[in-house]
């Protein structure tokens, strides 16, 4: 069985949340990652720990798996 990575969550928080993919950029989550997250690759847990704070959001707003 295959798990896909989805970060949907993530753009659809960020837009409830009023934060834009500039002020990611500018706390440190840089362009790759969010080349990453756009293409639902891997990213490390302290990036989704970032993300998380950045954006003040729990790790279920941001990722979801998909068997």
């Amino acid at each position: 069985m295959v798990t896909i990575i989805d970060y949907s969550p993530l753009w659809e928080t960020m837009r409830r949340c009023g934060v834009s993919q500039y002020q990611l950029l500018q706390n440190g989550i840089d362009n790759k990652t969010l080349d990453s997250l756009k293409k639902n690759k891997n990213i490390t847990m302290l990036t989704l720990e970032k993300l998380c704070s950045v954006i003040g959001c729990e790790p279920g707003d941001v990722v979801k798996f998909i068997k």
